[in-house]
């Protein structure tokens, strides 16, 4: 080999080096600031192609690695993730689809009661204790009843008292005469 093929070669190692410096060097940057870790951010943050990550297998696995971690904060403690955004997110949608369902079933019920209330005070509506009426109105029926025959029952015993006075008053007219 050469000098000069030589020369291109340590050249040419050198550069991948110092470019996988670069991207090992963004790639702590991103993990300890807690931005998102992406292959395309990674290369974009090391002023690499991203074909020069997926190249090199170690790179690509030491990438995607971090990105499964969840992040750090600056503090150094961890920070929240994507993925528990998006289930937070997730969650609290279907809290406000459960309350809006909730809500209007509760509109509902309160338009109905304020329409039966409104109905009732109209006087177009049945009273509220429409049993305890008919209970009411049967027992006055009955009574009715039972006060007809009484006045039956006396009518007859008057109209009998009438007739006897009648012929009481004929016995004697006719055991006197003037």
């Amino acid at each position: 080999m050469t000098d000069q093929a030589a020369g291109l070669i340590a050249a040419r190692r050198s550069d991948s080096s110092q470019r996988r410096q670069q991207v090992l060097k963004a790639l702590n940057t991103a993990a300890n600031t807690g931005e998102a870790i992406t292959i395309s951010g990674i290369a974009r943050a090391a002023g690499v192609h991203r074909s020069f990550i997926h190249r090199h297998a170690d790179l690509h696995a030491a990438v995607l690695a971090q990105a499964a971690k969840p992040p750090m904060t600056p503090s150094g403690g961890p920070a929240v993730s994507r993925n528990s955004l998006l289930a937070d997110l997730a969650n609290l949608q279907g809290r406000n689809a459960r309350m809006a369902q909730t809500i209007s079933a509760l509109e509902r019920r309160l338009s109905e009661t304020l329409g039966e209330a409104a109905w009732r005070e109209s006087g177009l509506g049945a009273p509220l204790d429409n049993d305890a009426l008919q209970r009411r109105i049967t027992k006055l029926e009955q009574e009715n009843v039972s006060l007809r025959q009484q006045l039956s029952e006396r009518d007859d015993e008057l109209d009998a008292s009438r007739d006897t006075n009648r012929q009481l008053m004929t016995r004697i007219n006719s055991r006197n005469p003037k």
